[in-house]
């Protein structure tokens, strides 16, 4: 098929939807996955397609590059790419298109790159599929390639397999294979979603700067209308396989006008971040224990910036919370102390050792929330896992409710596991696929022999008129519920017990925004409700910002600043804490929803 831009009238769009329709056949029947879709992306433009799970937005990229699962297809319509129908084209035809014309970047990175092959192994397949290389100079291509994706050392790097590199690296290596051919189109689907926000940032800026110079089009695939607005010039806002709204990107979000996309600007943390605290997140809190604490406690020469504080009584230092940690006279206010908190790893094979934390100290006011964030390898989980009592930690003190979680045996220890329970990061991981929901809530109730055979079923009902899930969930199994659905059985597990404390790792980030958006005030709501504490670990300020009243950044297992939500907010005082900051998506724009 002839690809021919010449032929193309002059500012006509290098790629045009026409009133597309895909649908997917099922043992349940067919499934209408995009009904209607109309859209144009120009040569060298970036549009944005938001919505969340479900709503035909990745289903559209797929039928545009000709990659719909075997029971998928496109039932009416028409893909104009370069002015020829995409549609119906042979497979012969579409493989020379992908990587060539259009380029891919699909979401996850470790599903996506072969574990087995060295990455540039998997970047060599690409540029000698098309022709940009023979295999004579294919290797330097390849090194040449991942350079210009922003991977150091490319030459060594080419020679490692993706589980060596970090999750930064994976998508860079992805975005390498993506422009390779230096295609007109580019797919880009969720590239960053899993990706500390410095990271995603970096991510962006190079995948935006890659483009730019090819002056290749960027379809971008998210769910987060800031990121949304921040990158694209235009937004196509997709809801139940279908367009809803779209136009410009700054005036899709500062004046929606669907109730749909209205309900996505106010469920976006990244939006969120730039506005004042939600009131629904609000909650009383008592006077500021923490730093009250700390007013008198001089700035060691550890912390990063020693400029004197006007006024102690907003102290955000580490000083703040170590001192806060064991000061005695706040003691009962705390139901969890820690106190020069240190994790060292030996490395298989090796004689170094790895200092995952490092001398970290804070506290846990009863019925509030202490957020820990920083990014990958800061230490956060580790220090979660620490007060779970899964890692035993090599020098410090943890102790719950007075006692020291180290010396706990027998019925103490007991006691503690149940008092201290755990939500997951990844609900479809979390939850055994084998079990009912009944049973996955009752394990626990079972286990520790609370109650008869009749309060434990009571008590189940109980907890999933808690977690808003309707009582027909019961005999259902995790596979025929939503990512929300599950993660509040995962709640409604966590709750089974009546916890003091609930360790939140990363409970938010595999969710789409209106997920993430219940299952925060599900999360502020129980609290209130029953007076929990929550330990909220996240490398996401912008979901931060929403829950937390303390926050601990940490940097390298070392706790670097730490000080109340609204201050660390508005008045950070470490670099690394600003950097964090700066490195959200949409954080400089100006919002008012």
């Amino acid at each position: 098929m002839a690809r021919s831009s010449e032929r193309v009238a002059a500012g006509t769009p290098l790629l045009q939807v026409r009133d597309v329709a895909v649908e997917f056949r099922t043992v349940d029947g067919t499934v209408h996955a995009v009904e209607g879709v109309d859209l144009d992306l120009a040569a060298g433009e970036t549009l944005a397609i938001v919505g969340e799970s479900g709503s035909g937005k990745s289903t559209t990229a797929m039928a545009v590059i000709g990659l719909l699962p075997g029971n998928g297809r496109v039932t009416k319509g028409s893909i104009l790419f370069e002015g020829e129908d995409l549609v119906g084209a042979p497979e012969s035809v579409m493989r020379g298109i992908r990587g060539g014309s259009i380029g891919l970047v699909p979401q996850d990175p470790m599903s996506n790159l072969n574990p087995v092959a060295k990455i540039g192994t998997q970047v060599a397949e690409t540029l000698l599929a098309h022709g940009l290389a023979t295999r004579r100079d294919v290797d330097r291509k390849v090194v040449e390639t991942l350079a210009a994706a922003g991977l150091p050392d490319a030459a060594e790097r080419a020679k490692q397999y993706p589980h060596e590199f970090s999750g930064g690296m994976r998508q860079r290596a992805l975005i390498a294979i993506g422009l390779a051919c230096n295609p007109k189109l580019l797919i880009a689907d969720e590239p960053t979603s899993a990706l500390d926000v410095t990271v995603q940032r970096t991510i962006l800026d190079q995948l935006q700067r890659m483009t730019g110079e090819l002056g290749t089009a960027l379809m971008l695939i998210t769910h987060d209308l800031g990121l949304a607005a921040e990158r694209a010039s235009r937004v196509v806002v997709m809801h139940r396989g279908r367009i809803v709204e779209q136009g410009p990107a700054r005036q899709i979000l500062e004046d929606p006008q669907e109730p749909y996309t209205q309900a996505l600007v106010r469920a976006a943390p990244s939006v969120a971040a730039v506005r004042l605290r939600p009131e629904a997140f609000r909650k009383p809190t008592s006077e500021n224990r923490v730093t009250d604490a700390a007013a008198s406690v001089s700035e060691p020469a550890a912390v990063s910036e020693p400029a004197a504080v006007s006024e102690p009584a907003v102290v955000s230092e580490r000083a703040a919370v170590e001192r806060a940690a064991v000061e005695p006279a706040a003691a009962p206010d705390y139901i969890v102390e820690v106190e020069n908190l240190t994790k060292v790893f030996k490395i298989r094979g090796r004689k170094e050792e790895f200092t995952a934390v490092n001398d970290v100290s804070f506290a846990i006011p009863r019925g509030e929330t202490v957020a820990i964030v920083g990014e990958s390898g800061s230490g956060k989980t580790t220090t979660a896992r620490m007060l779970l009592k899964v890692v035993d930690p090599t020098s410090g003190v943890i102790r719950f409710d007075g006692q020291d979680v180290a010396a706990l045996k027998g019925k103490q220890l007991d006691s503690f596991r149940q008092r201290v329970q755990p939500i997951f990061q990844d609900p479809y991981s979390s939850l055994n696929p084998m079990f009912s929901i009944e049973r996955l809530i009752i394990e626990p109730l079972d286990f520790y022999k609370r109650g008869s055979s009749k309060e434990r079923s009571a008590r189940v009902r109980q907890l999933l008129d808690d977690v808003a899930l309707p009582q027909s969930m019961l005999r259902r199994y995790p596979s025929e519920l939503s990512g929300g659905q599950r993660q509040r059985v995962a709640i409604a597990r966590a709750l089974a017990l009546s916890p003091d404390l609930i360790v939140c790792d990363e409970p938010v980030s595999a969710l789409d925004v209106l997920v993430q958006d219940q299952i925060l005030r599900l999360l502020s709501d129980l609290q209130s409700e029953y007076g929990l504490s929550y330990l909220f670990i996240s490398h996401d300020l912008a979901v931060v910002r929403l829950i937390s009243d303390y926050v601990c950044v940490m940097k390298d297992g070392v706790l670097v600043e730490a000080a109340t939500s609204e201050e660390i907010f508005t008045n950070p005082r470490d670099p690394y804490t600003r950097r964090l900051l700066a490195s959200i998506p949409g954080n400089e724009l100006d919002i008012a929803v």
